[in-house]
C-alpha cells in the first residue's frame, strides 16, 4: 500500500470561481514515483467541509448535502480523492512538480464538493499543504488504450483535458527530441469560456512548432463577442462539436426528433434546442482536412470529463465504427 506523504502547493492559479491549476511539490527530501502520462494519483485534505446522503431524487440519483453537527455547524473533516495528473513526466523529472487541473464541484445549490472546496481555500503562501499517497497508477494511457492506430482523437470536456495535455506535452517533448511515433493527435477541448480554457496557449504553441502532428480545437460553450471574432477558437459544446465534425445532428435536434415520433409533449425540448450554441470549429481548420484524420479503422476515440456528454460522444464514435476510450476511474 502506498505510504502518505505531505507535499507543499507552490503555485496556484484561478481561471474562474470555479476552475483552479496549481502545482504541488514532494515532501522535503523525496521525489514524486514515475508515471506515465494518463495516469492519477491520490489527494487528501484534512479541512474538508463533510456531506452526507439526504435521500433519492426523482431521477434516482442520491442527493446530498452538508452534514451538520447538534449545534448546526458544518462538519470537517479528511477526505482522500484521485486527480489525473496535468503536468507532462518530462516535467516532473526536470522540475519536480505535479500539476492539477480541477474544477469546484457543486454538490446542490451552494454546497460545494469536499475535497475540492478546500483546494480553492488555499493559499500558496500560507495554507499550502496537501497530502498525498506516493503511487501514480492507472491505466488511460497512449500504451494501453491506443496501441495499433495511427490516428487519436483527444475529447477532453472541461477538466478532462488534464490526462490529453500532459500526453501532448510529453509527446511534444520527445518528438522535439527527435523520439516522435509518426502517428495524428487530435484534441477538442471545451470549457465555458475563454478565460478557462486551460493550457489554451501552450496547445497553440505546440501546434505551430509543426514538431509533432498534432491538430488542436478549442472551443467554449457560452461565447462572448469577443470569442466569435477569435480566429483560433470555436464555439459549442463539445459533444456537438464532435458531432459536427462526423456530420451528425445535434443531441438537442435528435431529442427533440424522437419526441415528435413518439407523439410526445416537445415544447421543453424546443426550449432546449432553441437556446443551444451551434458548433463552429476555429476558422484556420478546414473541416474536410479534418476529417480525413479520422479513418474508422486506424482511428481510436479517447475521452474524459463530464459523464453526461461523455455518453454522447461514445454514441458518436459507434455510429462511426471508431474505437471509443473512456477515463472511467
Amino acid at each position: 500500500m502506498a505510504g502518505r506523504k505531505v507535499g507543499t502547493v507552490t503555485y496556484k492559479h484561478d481561471l474562474s470561481s470555479i476552475l483552479t491549476i496549481f502545482r504541488l511539490m514532494p515532501e522535503d527530501g523525496t521525489v514524486f514515483p514515475d508515471g506515465i502520462a494518463g495516469q492519477y494519483i491520490a489527494l487528501r485534505r484534512d479541512d474538508c467541509k463533510l456531506t452526507k446522503k439526504l435521500g433519492v431524487l426523482s431521477d434516482g440519483k442520491p442527493e446530498y448535502g452538508p452534514d451538520l453537527d447538534e449545534n448546526g455547524r458544518h462538519k470537517v473533516g479528511p477526505i482522500t480523492h484521485s486527480y489525473s495528473i496535468a503536468s507532462a513526466p518530462f516535467e516532473t523529472r526536470e522540475y519536480g512538480f505535479l500539476e492539477f487541473y480541477v474544477v469546484l464541484e457543486v454538490i446542490k445549490d451552494g454546497v460545494y464538493g469536499r475535497l475540492s472546496e478546500a483546494f480553492f481555500r488555499m493559499d500558496a503562501q500560507r495554507d499550502n499543504k496537501v497530502t498525498y499517497f506516493d503511487r501514480i497508477t492507472g491505466n488511460f494511457t497512449l500504451a494501453d488504450r491506443t496501441r495499433g492506430y495511427d490516428s487519436v482523437l483527444m475529447v477532453g470536456t472541461g477538466t478532462g483535458l488534464a490526462p490529453f495535455i500532459s500526453m501532448v506535452k510529453q509527446l511534444h517533448y520527445e518528438a522535439s527530441r527527435g523520439r516522435g511515433d509518426g502517428r495524428k493527435y487530435t484534441v477538442l477541448h471545451t470549457n465555458r469560456t475563454y478565460e478557462e480554457l486551460a493550457y489554451h496557449q501552450e496547445l497553440l504553441d505546440i501546434e505551430a512548432s509543426g514538431k509533432l502532428d498534432v491538430v488542436y480545437i478549442a472551443t467554449v460553450s457560452r461565447p462572448k463577442p469577443r470569442d466569435v471574432e477569435d480566429p483560433v477558437l470555436g464555439v459549442g459544446r463539445a459533444n456537438n462539436v464532435l458531432r459536427y465534425m462526423f456530420d451528425l445532428p445535434l443531441k438537442e435536434e435528435e431529442g427533440l426528433q424522437e419526441l415528435k415520433a413518439r407523439g410526445e409533449d416537445t415544447r421543453a425540448a424546443e426550449a432546449a434546442l432553441a437556446k443551444t450554441v451551434r458548433p463552429a470549429l476555429p476558422k484556420h481548420i478546414a473541416l474536410s482536412k479534418l476529417r480525413d484524420r479520422f479513418d474508422p479503422a486506424t482511428t481510436v476515440l479517447m475521452t474524459c470529463g463530464n459523464p453526461a456528454s461523455m455518453a454522447d460522444i461514445e454514441e458518436t464514435a459507434k455510429r462511426n465504427r471508431i474505437r471509443f476510450e473512456m477515463e472511467e476511474w
